[in-house]
């Protein structure tokens, strides 16, 4: 359980119809293998112990009773652990039939939540049987013991404060007001749903979509578990789909496996901090009970998955989507801001690497929004000391196939009257060395857009800025930053997409992406070839973009960033390397917060920004040693 990861499941037990004996034991076995496994909550079907389809018969006593009697064994089986059991079962309280969910553990019946929105359209007749939830709590007595009865429940963990779970019944969900929304305004972190959806064409994915979706509303973990196959089919067929969610997002899923566990771990502590980001969570109810529990401790082994490279989709038809989309804000953005200021030009630095190149792409695709000629776009290239035949080449080819305006400015002599003035020698491949060139450089870009009246067009991406990665008042600075917000990892796809997209440009862009990423401020090697490799210098960017996005978008600790690394980047990198990059990054990322507090404007396009306008705000000086001295402990 560290780190707040819970391992949850849903399970379908093979069901019969009516025969409580046969579905008890069912529901034990799954019992049985759910402790075996270490699992903390087990969410079962709507009314598991007699199937939904039992219709008239949950009017005759003795079935009820029979399921009282399986409660008791149910009871009984969970001593020996603190696992969590949601069960279905009818209950008949005050003379009225209830569709309820038992919440049972060590032992306990913890509470008894009877369904809210019952169906009675269509195939269903549920208003025929049972009775709504009533609004407020009551206690029952109940297999022996004294038992609060009603929907505002939460069941609450001691020692992980940040579980707490609430149940739903099947239409709940599907309701316009769903219980689960006051449950999660309430505090509830954890949903449990005990289902019984019948399967119709479409109603599957729809199923899928409203689950991630209301996961997502909630910030909140959602456990949809569906009925057996084994219900009445004289009108209706199910087929076992159980669905986990954390936050919009599927973790795990199951369709048409039954007598199965369905498991995986939400990260309660990431919940709570996500709520604790937005001002919507604040709407408390005091006729909410409150029922405390505890979790054995124990080390949750992590099966679920971790992608990576966080901001890229996994599949390629997703990626080509998600690039279309980044693609187009960044140019509806650069095309908002050449209009505002009736920009006569657009002046971009082109060096022949990737962030420049992304930049050029979009500039481009904002001109042609803007109906406006090419030539309109100056791209310059500013050679120096450290600059390879290869990345000049590229950026010329690339300007030429685009039909875009070309400069070559060497700024080799500018440079060198410059070291002569400040006393800087040119044997000295020191800080000044290199950052005089790319303050050069964008002294040539800004007075070239001054002569044009035009917009210098920024090239750097957010993963340069979470490093502090540019060079103060020199590549830093632009008029508009069209990549401020995309990542290293993903400014690579993107660029990639134009390259399989577009023929014209497709063999320069795949030298591009094929040549290593670098400043080039230090003079090259004796055979041409870049000497300055960025990634040797500050570690891999698919590492530090992994970090940025944990650090800044969920705020986890680095012992916890260190631990899902470790599985994301399995047979990649190993522990130690991992502890190198990772103490860089949160350096760095303290360091340089001075850089970030004076960036000029640019679009957001995804969940991260380091805007200080935006969503992220920190004082420049703010120490980081909170954050380095976890990954020596």
């Amino acid at each position: 359980m560290r780190d707040g990861f819970i391992k949850v499941a849903a399970a379908t037990p093979k069901l019969k119809v009516a025969d409580v004996s046969f579905n008890k034991e069912k529901t034990i076995s799954l019992i049985k293998r759910a402790i075996d496994e270490q699992v903390k909550l087990l969410v079962l079907p709507e009314l598991t112990l007699t199937c939904y389809t039992s219709a008239d018969l949950f009017f005759h006593p003795l079935f009820l009773q029979s399921c009282l009697s399986a409660i008791e064994d149910i009871k009984e089986v969970s001593k020996s652990s603190d696992l969590i059991v949601v069960v279905g079962l009818p209950l008949k309280v005050l003379d009225k039939l209830y569709n309820v969910a038992a919440i049972i553990q060590r032992g306990r019946v913890l509470a008894l939540v009877p369904k809210t929105h019952l169906p009675s359209y269509s195939e269903f007749y549920e208003t025929r049987w049972f009775t709504p939830a009533k609004e407020n709590n009551m206690v029952i007595d109940f297999c022996g013991e004294r038992v609060v009865f009603g929907k505002k429940v939460v069941i609450e963990c001691k020692n992980i404060p940040d579980f707490r779970l609430s149940c739903e019944i099947c239409e709940d969900l599907w309701a316009p007001n769903s219980p689960s929304t006051e449950h999660a305004l309430n505090g509830a972190t954890v949903i449990a749903n005990l289902s019984a959806s019948d399967e119709l064409i479409g109603k599957e994915e729809y199923r899928r979509d409203l689950v991630r979706i209301h996961s997502g509303k909630l910030t909140a973990g959602y456990i949809y578990c569906d009925t057996s196959s084994g219900e009445s089919s004289t009108d209706m067929v199910f087929t076992a789909h159980n669905i986990i969610c954390e936050d919009g997002s599927i973790l795990a899923e199951s369709i048409k496996k039954e007598d199965e566990l369905l498991i995986t771990e939400l990260d309660v502590n990431k919940l709570s901090t996500e709520r604790s980001k937005k001002n919507t969570f604040s709407s408390f109810n005091d006729s909410y009970t409150y029922i405390d529990i505890t979790f054995d401790e124990v080390e949750t082994k992590l099966t679920r998955y971790f992608a990576s490279h966080p901001f890229v989709p996994s599949s390629d038809g997703e990626l080509n989507k998600r690039a279309e989309k980044i693609i187009e804000l960044q140019a509806y953005g650069l095309k908002k801001r050449l209009e505002h200021t009736n920009a006569k030009s657009a002046v971009i630095g082109l060096s022949g690497g990737l962030d420049s190149t992304l930049a050029l792409l979009v500039t481009v695709k904002a001109m042609d929004l803007l109906a406006r000629d090419r030539k309109d776009i100056i791209a310059i290239t500013m050679p120096c000391f450290g600059t390879t035949k290869r990345t000049k080449s590229n950026a010329e080819l690339l300007a030429t196939a685009l039909g875009v305006s070309f400069r070559d400015i060497n700024i080799t002599k500018s440079v060198e009257s410059h070291f002569n003035d400040i006393g800087q020698s040119l044997e000295e491949f020191d800080v000044t060395y290199e950052n005089g060139q790319a303050r050069e450089r964008t002294q040539v870009l800004m007075d070239v857009a001054n002569k044009t009246g035009g917009l210098v067009i920024g090239t750097g991406d957010l993963s340069e800025l979470a490093l502090g990665w540019a060079t103060y008042n020199g590549d830093h600075m632009s008029m508009y930053a069209v990549n401020a917000s995309v990542p290293k990892t993903l400014v690579r796809y993107l660029v990639k997409y134009f390259a399989d997209k577009d023929p014209s440009v497709s063999s320069v862009l795949y030298d591009i992406l094929a040549t290593p990423v670098s400043p080039e401020l230090l003079p090259s090697n004796e055979d041409g070839t870049i000497s300055q490799v960025t990634e040797d210098l500050v570690g891999p960017y698919e590492l530090h973009d992994f970090f940025l996005y944990y650090f800044v978008r969920h705020s986890f600790s680095p012992k916890k960033i260190k631990r899902l690394s470790l599985i994301a980047f399995n047979g990649v990198y190993d522990d130690k390397t991992i502890d190198k990059w990772l103490a860089t990054f949160v350096r760095r990322f303290f360091n340089q917060q001075f850089k970030r507090s004076c960036l000029p404007d640019g679009p957001k396009v995804g969940t991260i920004t380091l805007s200080p306008r935006s969503d992220w705000r920190m004082p420049s000086d703010a120490v980081s040693a909170i954050w380095s001295n976890i990954l020596r402990s």
